[in-house]
């Protein structure tokens, strides 16, 4: 029987403790932010499979793409789990990355997919290259997972490194697709440059990505999938109509007022991220007698560890009493020690007293 492995991110979604660290996004958009007066004259009916046409036009237009090569999902989950249904059989081959998002490897765990993972480490600073790709291709591979920025590291997988690993596909699984996961992408610091798309590489490139972190407005639910590929757009649109008819039209039009003001709105949190990273980096620096990091390339997050002289028992109980979250690398399979910070959460006066907190739970914990 098909089911979904647990993972105690889920805690995630719990009440918020007093200093969170554990985030991966920067602070919540507010509804009074998008409403708009012809909001109340929205009729209440069912949306379309694809997506609402100025929402996939709005999205086309920020990766060069036709309206038609855009599909709206309910969130970026969505996306990945209707990929991952329509593209690897039961048994089928998939090529990703570890340390990765759990739900998503969960996805490809639900349907029975024969994963082969790419290990990335911290000592490595979680750099992919595409030879370690290529080392895991097989003509049996029928998709290829990548995240860029990563979830949990923020570092990047550089254009050219895609690039090779298209071509690698080429010669060796010619049939397979890389999906690359974009919902990071955006979240550049201060006035750091965007990173291209990747949907560029070819029709067997599909990229998704979300509202989520980037643009705070997670309550939406509204993530996308873009490709070049008819066929493909055509199989995922049947499947979306199939698990969930359509995306909510409500919040498919706040969510076309987001990208109405997304310069403004990503101005302002780029200027935030960038803060954070800042603060943060300033806090290892100042603490790197107990604690090390990877700087990352973009995102609202960093993975930071621990130096062997803390006791990892002692500092779990000790960041529960002083009220302090950070993410656990063993969620995102990542060895013992390594945790998820996210700095875009707080705002800067609150991230400041999160660090004070958690350098308090490390004292306490060697």
């Amino acid at each position: 029987m098909a089911t979904f492995p647990r993972n105690d991110i889920a805690s995630l979604t719990a009440e918020h403790p007093r200093h969170d660290l554990g985030e991966s996004y920067g602070p919540d958009l507010r509804l009074a932010d998008l409403l708009t007066p012809e909001l109340a004259d929205l009729e209440l009916g069912y949306g379309t499979a694809p997506g609402d046409p100025r929402l996939r036009s709005a999205i086309a237009d920020r990766h060069g793409v036709r309206p038609e090569q855009v599909v709206v999902t309910v969130g970026g989950m969505h996306a990945i789990f209707l990929l991952a249904y329509l593209l690897v059989d039961r048994g089928g081959q998939v090529v990703t990355t570890q340390p990765l998002f759990p739900s998503t490897g969960n996805a490809y765990a639900s349907i029975g997919a024969d994963v082969r993972a790419v290990p990335l480490t911290f000592d490595g600073g979680y750099r992919l290259s595409a030879d370690a790709v290529r080392a895991q291709l097989t003509p049996d591979t029928k998709l290829v997972s990548l995240t860029t920025p990563q979830n949990p590291s923020g570092v990047a997988v550089p254009h050219q490194t895609l690039e090779e690993i298209v071509a690698a596909m080429a010669e060796i699984c010619p049939d397979a697709y890389l999906m690359v996961d974009e919902t990071y992408r955006t979240a550049a610091y201060g006035d750091d440059p965007v990173a291209a798309t990747a949907v560029d590489l070819g029709p067997k490139v599909v990229t998704v990505a979300s509202l989520s972190k980037c643009h705070g407005a997670a309550a939406l639910r509204i993530g996308w999938i873009v490709s070049t590929d008819a066929d493909l757009v055509d199989r995922v649109v049947t499947a979306k109509f199939n698990t969930v008819v359509s995306a909510s039209p409500v919040t498919e039009a706040l969510a076309v007022r987001v990208l109405e003001r997304e310069d403004e709105i990503l101005a302002v949190r780029r200027a935030s991220l960038a803060e954070g990273l800042a603060i943060t980096e300033g806090w290892v620096r100042d603490n790197s007698d107990v604690i090390e990091w990877v700087r990352p390339d973009a995102g609202a997050l960093c993975a930071v560890r621990l130096k062997p002289q803390v006791d990892l028992g002692r500092f779990r109980r000790a960041a529960a009493d002083f009220d302090v979250r950070l993410a656990d690398g063993d969620w995102f399979g990542d060895e013992p020690g390594v945790f998820r910070l996210g700095f875009g959460f707080p705002p800067p006066v609150e991230l400041k007293a999160a660090l004070d907190a958690l350098r308090q739970a490390v004292d306490a914990a060697h």
